[in-house]
């Protein structure tokens, strides 16, 4: 598992399907994987990820490899110490993120208190 500073963690798992698809995406700049948190979903807080060229000044990035991930600074405290891993089972395909600092999910677990 790889581990970042920032509390942040990704599995081999996440950082080898993360760079699968960045390869795949045409881009004549550097994508990374952003991870935001924003008010939503049914239980208040939800996760969003999705591949951003652009960088602020308060983001963190951190490499994971050759996969780097930002995180802006107010979803950082709500997901510090958070693991993101990919699944790929027959019942399951997609990104999980174990967050420590989630009092409650939803069932579907795209959503956080």
């Amino acid at each position: 598992m790889s581990e970042t500073m920032t509390g942040v963690k990704l599995t081999d798992p996440a950082v080898a399907k993360l760079k699968q698809f960045i390869d795949a995406e045409p881009s004549e700049t550097q994508l990374r994987l952003r991870l935001h948190v924003e008010p939503g979903g049914c239980s208040g807080l939800r996760y969003q990820f999705y591949f951003d060229e652009a960088l602020a000044d308060t983001d963190t990035v951190t490499a994971f490899g050759d996969v780097e991930v930002v995180v802006d600074f107010r979803s950082m405290p709500y997901l510090d110490g958070a693991t993101i891993d990919y699944e790929d089972t027959i019942s399951k395909q997609g990104f999980v993120i174990d967050n420590p600092n989630a009092q409650d999910t939803c069932a579907c677990g795209d959503s956080f208190n």
